[in-house]
């Protein structure tokens, strides 16, 4: 499939190649240039960190962790056979490969050394936030993600309130595992991206106990409106906002003054919230349902942050928010994560995507 990479190849060999020997490396040492090592989720964090703004402390689990652990007992060899053996347009093929190549991971032990550094940080962590079995979320970063030129984010998995050292051992590996979900295989036999050049890194990052979060568009992702800043959410953690579930609350601002130019109030019937240990999808309160998430401080608060990520990269932003119900304003307010906006104005479906939303539709049945 090599002749199909298009602009891809040069992509691949142009990317840096910095090695290291780390497994772990915290959010407030992560920059750009660590991306190789931390991907793409991990290394905005630590521009944003460095920058200032207000997001929730946590550490990177390396790419080196991950590619230590892919070559014990021969599992890369395992991974690349079991794909090469499948052909691409056989979808059913393809699922059984999947399944069988996350279960080798998600069944695989991590080398000692490893586990113990994570355990380590993570009790750090903990410490730093005078919380023990601090809550935290465990979430994927792999190189290929939050790119200007590939549309990989959101193909791997995220965990939120993880809590104790074996559950985030645990949840690390399925994030590992989730490398090869059925939609991120099919996505890189579809642009011709080779599946022994991915790697992964993980975020462990303290949780926002959110009373309400988001998605924020430093420019309108609809018409193009670079002077306009979009900002949408929910009641709870956000991914019911992220994952399209719900229809949230949606506020436009004016990205020069900061003027709120609209505020439309949703009915929310779901969000995610914490129940005991756990977090369940439940709809809000009903005096929440048709009420706005935000007040109008928080929005502008959000938005200031989003300007500066926006200043920073020197390009449109995606951004997610999150309000931490337990600390007073503007304290509250913390950016979770930032990408690039891929495009502009309407929305247009290259052939790449129309395939790949044709085959996971057939995986959802």
């Amino acid at each position: 499939m090599t002749e199909t990479w298009g602009p891809f190849t040069s992509w691949i060999n142009d990317m840096p190649q910095k090695k290291t020997t780390q497994n772990i490396i915290w959010f407030k040492n992560c920059s750009s240039k660590e991306f190789p090592q931390v991907g793409g989720k991990n290394a905005n964090l630590g521009e944003m960190f460095q920058l200032g703004l207000r997001v929730p402390p946590g550490f990177a689990v390396t790419t080196h962790a991950f590619d230590t652990f892919i070559e014990r007992g021969r599992v890369r060899n395992n991974i690349v056979r079991t794909l090469s053996q499948i052909p691409p347009e056989d979808i059913h093929a393809l699922e059984g490969a999947g399944r069988q190549i996350r279960d080798l991971i998600e069944s695989t032990s991590i080398p000692t050394k490893i586990v113990k550094e994570i355990k380590e940080a993570y009790q750090k962590l903990g410490d730093l936030c005078g919380t023990p079995d601090l809550p935290v979320a465990v979430r994927s970063s792999a190189t290929s993600e939050d790119l200007k030129t590939a549309s990989f984010a959101g193909q791997h998995e995220s965990y939120l309130w993880v809590r104790g050292e074996e559950e985030v051992i645990h949840h690390i590996l399925k994030c590992w595992a989730s490398l090869f979900t059925d939609r991120a295989i099919a996505y890189r036999n579809q642009i011709g991206w080779p599946h022994d050049k991915v790697t992964i890194s993980v975020g462990v990052q303290k949780m926002v106990n959110a009373k309400c979060a988001g998605v924020m568009f430093t420019i309108d992702p609809i018409i193009g409106d670079e002077n306009k800043i979009v900002v949408e959410g929910n009641w709870g953690l956000g991914e019911s906002v992220v994952k399209g579930e719900v229809s949230p609350d949606h506020f436009l601002v004016d990205k020069q003054s900061s003027e709120i130019l609209e505020k439309t109030v949703a009915t929310k019937l779901v969000c995610y919230q914490l129940e005991g240990n756990k977090v369940v999808c439940a709809p809000p309160s009903p005096e929440k349902q048709n009420q706005l998430c935000l007040h109008d401080e928080e929005l502008v608060e959000i938005v200031r942050l989003g300007k500066i990520s926006e200043a920073h990269y020197q390009s449109a932003q995606d951004l997610e928010w999150a309000i931490d119900v337990d600390l007073p304003f503007p304290e509250n307010v913390f950016l979770v994560q930032t990408r690039p906006v891929t495009s502009a104005g309407k929305p247009k479906q290259s052939n790449t995507d129309i395939i790949i939303d044709m085959m996971s539709s057939l995986f959802r049945r």
